[in-house]
């Protein structure tokens, strides 16, 4: 078993439900990300969604573009990314990570170096916006031989034959978009998000996992109710952006926020 499936039967026996952070790696300096990262962890989070910065990040709002562009700026690149996470495993070898981002800078460093690369940094899975399932074959493939789950997006506009093709290449979970539109916008309609993951429920046992729109505990526990795991971004990341001049704030405004989440959704 994976990291990723170790860690959602272990929340299956305890009654309980993934709590994923999400937060862009390098933001706002690539020094701060893994004291963050383990922050989360103490807060409560089950695993770790952690964005490679890239400089067209169309699938995300305002709060995250901005996020990408502060990392970019900072100059963190996907080896520093991977570095990132070999650190985080120094002290860390049971939160499961996955990187988050867009296919580019991956094909760039190469599909099988980058697959190695992750394996030896203690990477468990990766989610890339702009993978479609029609090129998964030439990706999967070799993030499986390395143990790394390939999770993929579906939306709430998937029709239901698209949504079975990409069940069928997901390992891990899969992130259901609970809103159509960019991260951090619109609201959440939870009825809507429980009659979709009732219907992926039917062509997968991969857990489905619900982001987009999660802002408070209040949200994240409506959320838990209907799916396996609840995804946070944007709150986290305005978060940083508010105080990205005095860092060493952070860890604790993050805390704050996950506290609540988890609260809300053990209770």
């Amino acid at each position: 078993m994976s990291r990723i499936e170790q860690k959602f039967a272990q929340l299956n026996e305890q009654g309980k439900k993934a709590l994923i952070p999400y937060i862009t790696g390098g933001d706002p300096e690539p020094g701060y990300t893994v004291g963050f990262m383990h922050a989360l962890v103490e807060a409560g989070a089950d695993m770790i969604e952690l964005g490679i910065p890239f400089s067209d990040p169309m699938a995300d709002g305002e709060v995250i573009q901005k996020a990408h562009e502060r990392s970019l700026a900072a100059g963190t690149t996907l080896e520093g990314i991977l570095e990132m996470v070999a650190e985080f495993r120094q002290t860390n070898q049971d939160t499961p990570v996955v990187l988050m981002g867009y296919l580019n800078p991956i094909e760039y460093m190469g599909y099988a170096n980058f697959a190695q690369k992750a394996k030896t940094a203690g990477v468990d899975g990766l989610l890339t916006v702009d993978l479609p399932p029609e090129e998964a074959d030439d990706v999967v493939p070799l993030l499986k031989e390395a143990g790394i789950d390939t999770i993929f997006l579906i939306a709430p506009t998937t029709t239901p034959a698209r949504a079975a093709k990409i069940a069928s290449h997901a390992s891990g979970y899969l992130y259901y978009v609970s809103i159509k539109g960019v991260t951090g916008s619109a609201t959440l309609d939870t009825q809507a998000v429980a009659e979709k993951t009732a219907e992926l429920r039917q062509l997968t046992s991969v857990p489905v996992a619900v982001g987009f729109g999660i802002r408070d505990g209040a949200s994240a526990a409506a959320i838990s109710q209907v799916s396996d795991g609840a995804i946070v971004g944007s709150v986290l990341v305005n978060k940083i952006a508010a105080l990205a001049q005095t860092p060493e704030q952070i860890p604790a405004a993050l805390a704050e926020t996950l506290n609540e989440m988890r609260t809300a959704m053990d209770a």
